[in-house]
């Protein structure tokens, strides 16, 4: 509306003006090199502005013809952004439709038209890796690295074909260098931190599991139990070299995950060789209470060395009665009193276990008979019992049996993946107990039961054996944890691409002594604390 009126304003301004010199027509009168011209004022002001016109439509027309080339150019570029920009989309909608084919074709009139465009880059690893190229997707992935925009993306494709080639050198190395250009990136800090573990560089695994945690990327109970679990793993490795500084990394351990078997056992064992037996009673008292270990209690029995076996089995059986009749505090106690000859307390402690016997009961078992009766041939016939008796609880992680606790699992990487329980692959077989004048036949899950015959009071005589049924565990002596081969790569699982395309305990542990608080560097208490401190 105001345009309006002010356009009126303007055509009445001028109207005016023109009726103005139209009454009052004048004269001019100019002489320029002998030429006189004598008009009116109001065709003067015609020919000015015509003669003005003329010059600013001729200067348009000259402006125009010299920009020409630039303006052509310029078209026919957005024109070729937008060909390429749409046949990026058409490959990606290829891409999430799962051809292939399509997809490569769209890639390369995307490289042709439009090579500037970050997408196109994407577009063309990801078909190379539809298509099972893994050289084009690497060539694509390096010229994406030595771009800015597109770095990280580069080095996040490079570190996935590095993995499936199983060349773990070199996915290292782009991982760590993904870290260094931006620290707050999930997949390269999980990467390094996993690497790191590989190699055992426990205090640079400590410092990228600080950088992670400040990141957000784990939550803190995570990040509190894969500290101890690395602390642990550094005091390992330091308990010949240096003992005073494994047990601080033990103890250190231990009040983040009081309940972590072995830093609790290390810190014991440490804590007792160094005269802290009081301290070192605590928290395996702590880790005992909250997962009854047979390393628990072999640290507690030994807190003071030296000690006769008299008052290490009063010392285990006041280490059992928390929990009350737990396997492992049962086998604890019994291997405790062997020790000390108190041979009705170790056969109290194994009746009640008779029922499913397993290997470390059928052994304890063979001992015992020959202690107390000396009767050789039914520890034999136990030892042959042994055999064929299920397994124990074992360190497993992913299949993989290990004799001692690792920190990370060998064939996945994961941190504290070790469990304490019965391996997967173990299921018992019909078994019997001797002591039993008639005992069923303790049989697998599914499996009907029989009755026996009674068993002799002389002695039973040695059953031949048999060979395991079907799904029946194969003797002890004979399995054997299965081993990696060198050449296995680390991680085996399939690896999905870098952009997958979809359709639409409240007890913190024994507070240490005041005297041994302050040897520690740091504390949890400390709102500021950081694992990778304790190496400073």
């Amino acid at each position: 509306m105001i345009r309006v009126v002010l356009f009126l304003a303007v055509v009445g301004v001028l109207a005016v003006g023109l009726t103005w010199l139209a009454d009052r027509p004048g004269e001019v009168a100019i002489t320029w090199q002998g030429l006189q011209i004598e008009t009116s004022v109001m065709v003067l002001v015609l020919a000015v502005v015509s003669a003005a016109m003329g010059v600013m439509l001729a200067a348009w027309v000259l402006t125009s013809l010299w920009r020409a080339p630039k303006r052509a150019r310029h078209a026919l570029g957005r024109r070729r952004r937008r060909a390429g920009r749409q046949a990026v989309t058409r490959g990606l909608v290829a891409l999430g439709a799962g051809d292939a084919r399509a997809a490569a074709k769209y890639a390369k009139l995307a490289q042709r038209i439009a090579a500037e465009e970050p997408l196109s880059l994407l577009l063309r690893a990801q078909s190379a890796q539809m298509l099972g190229d893994r050289g084009g997707a690497e060539n694509a992935f390096r010229s994406m690295v030595e771009r800015a925009e597109t770095r990280l993306l580069g080095l996040h494709g490079l570190y996935i074909e590095a993995r499936r080639r199983a060349d773990a050198a070199a996915a290292r190395h782009f991982a760590e260098q993904a870290v260094k250009a931006a620290p707050a990136v999930p997949w390269a800090g999980q990467a390094v931190l996993e690497f790191r573990c590989a190699d055992a560089d426990w205090e640079g695994a400590l410092a990228i599991l600080d950088v992670n945690r400040q990141h957000g990327f784990i939550d803190k109970p995570t990040y509190e139990r894969h500290g101890a679990v690395l602390l642990t793993a550094r005091a390992l490795a330091l308990e010949e070299s240096d003992p005073g500084v494994a047990k601080l990394l033990a103890v250190e351990a231990t009040r983040f995950a009081p309940d972590l078997v072995p830093a609790a056992a290390l810190a014991g064992r440490l804590l007792g060789e160094a005269g802290e037996a009081r301290w070192a009673g605590k928290i395996l008292q702590t880790a005992w209470r909250a997962n009854p270990h047979p390393h628990l209690a072999e640290a507690y029995a030994d807190l003071r060395p030296g000690e006769s076996a008299r008052e290490r089995l009063a010392r285990v059986r006041a280490l059992v009665r928390e929990p009350p009749g737990h396997v492992e505090g049962s086998l604890a106690l019994a291997r405790a009193a062997l020790d000390a000859r108190e041979l009705v307390l170790a056969r109290q402690c194994l009746e009640a276990l008779l029922l499913k016997p397993t290997q470390r009961i059928a052994t304890l078992m063979a001992e015992l008979e020959e202690l107390q009766h000396g009767d050789v041939g039914r520890a034999r016939e136990w030892m042959a019992r042994a055999l064929r008796a299920s397994r124990d609880p074992a360190w497993t992680a992913d299949g993989f049996v290990s004799e001692r606790w690792l920190p990370v699992s060998p064939v996945t990487g994961r941190i504290d993946a070790f469990e304490w329980k019965v391996p997967l692959e173990e299921v018992s077989g019909p078994t019997r107990v001797i002591d039993e004048p008639s005992e069923p036949v303790i049989t697998a899950p599914g499996a009907s039961a029989a009755p026996t015959p009674a068993t002799p009071a002389a002695g039973p005589s040695p059953q031949p054996p048999r060979s395991p049924g079907p799904g029946a565990a194969a003797p002890a002596a004979e399995t054997q944890p299965p081993v990696r081969p060198a050449s296995t790569p680390a991680r085996t699982a399939a690896v999905e691409p870098i952009i997958p395309l979809r359709h639409a305990p409240d007890d913190p542990g024994p507070d240490p002594d005041p005297a041994d608080e302050r040897r520690l560097d740091g504390g949890s208490r400390n709102g500021g604390w950081r694992f990778s401190s304790l190496f400073r």
